[in-house]
């Protein structure tokens, strides 16, 4: 098994208009290809950001079938990469919510896993107030995959903010984190929910990012980053379009593990009892 694999982490400033922002993650998968990336990763709906929550009912495709995924495969394919394909909406039952999904391309185009993010962000304040439970349907899976070097856990964003449902993806060697963040809440927690995960869970973590003023008026924190399982950040972009390539020495992790094996020991947690009462 491979000990380093190079990683790409891409960031756009996705447009209302999916043909535009196809074209420009086709542009960016070919330039982190060309930096030898083996792993590359796109952002959170990099295919579409618009100002109208019902847009991506427009765009949304039934797995397996669509432009949005046969340029994923193609790319994939063209570049022999493994591609992790942000996220895109896909068609329910309902007709007016989609999932929103992230899914794996391997080296010959096939897709070969799928995540539906499953913790919905919402928020509501004076700067900005979002409802994603509106237009989506959250899923009910984790999902890990082991590839020929390793084995990558997948989540999206908002995931971020909940440290169980990291802790059930495993000992994972990488994470990958396609997000759209706001900007205060960017500003905010960002950097600190990167790199706590990152800590915690004693693995790389890759977090690809929307970032910067988008047509439809929004505004994303973008800071694409890499940490590693000590926490320390091997690069970031802070805002605009642009790929962040970084080595990952898989061989850290277990590197970390054995120093201070606090993936081993957090099972003792699970066998604590409940809360006393003060009664």
């Amino acid at each position: 098994m491979k000990s380093t694999i190079r990683a790409a982490a891409i960031q756009m400033v996705s447009s209302p208009d999916c043909a535009e922002n196809l074209e420009t993650a086709e542009r960016l998968i070919a330039e982190a290809a060309s930096s030898r990336a083996e792993f590359v990763s796109l952002p959170e709906y990099f295919c579409q950001l618009s100002s109208d929550a019902s847009a991506k009912l427009r765009i949304a495709e039934d797995k397996g079938a669509g432009p949005i995924q046969d340029m994923l495969g193609s790319a994939a394919r063209r570049h022999g990469i493994w591609l992790v394909g942000g996220s895109i909406p896909l068609k329910t039952a309902d007709p007016k919510r989609v999932t929103n999904t992230t899914l794996m391309f391997g080296p010959d185009g096939e897709c070969v896993a799928r995540y539906d993010k499953c913790n919905l962000f919402s928020i509501s304040s004076a700067e900005v107030t979002h409802d994603e439970n509106l237009t989506m349907i959250g899923g009910d899976e984790l999902v890990a995959v082991n590839l020929p070097w390793g084995r990558v856990g997948l989540g999206i964003c908002y995931d971020v903010r909940f440290p169980r449902f990291f802790e059930r993806l495993g000992e994972v060697d990488v994470v990958v984190l396609p997000s759209a963040f706001t900007f205060p809440t960017g500003a905010a927690h960002w950097e600190l929910l990167i790199r706590t995960r990152a800590v915690d869970n004693q693995c790389f973590l890759l977090a690809s990012a929307q970032g910067g003023l988008h047509k439809s008026g929004r505004r994303t924190w973008g800071h694409t980053m890499a940490v590693d399982p000590w926490g320390r950040v091997l690069g970031t972009i802070d805002e605009g379009e642009g790929v962040l390539t970084v080595d990952i020495d898989l061989s850290e992790v277990g590197r970390v593990r054995s120093t201070l094996p606090v993936v081993r020991d957090r099972a003792i947690n699970d066998n604590l009892k409940g809360v006393k009462s003060d009664a």
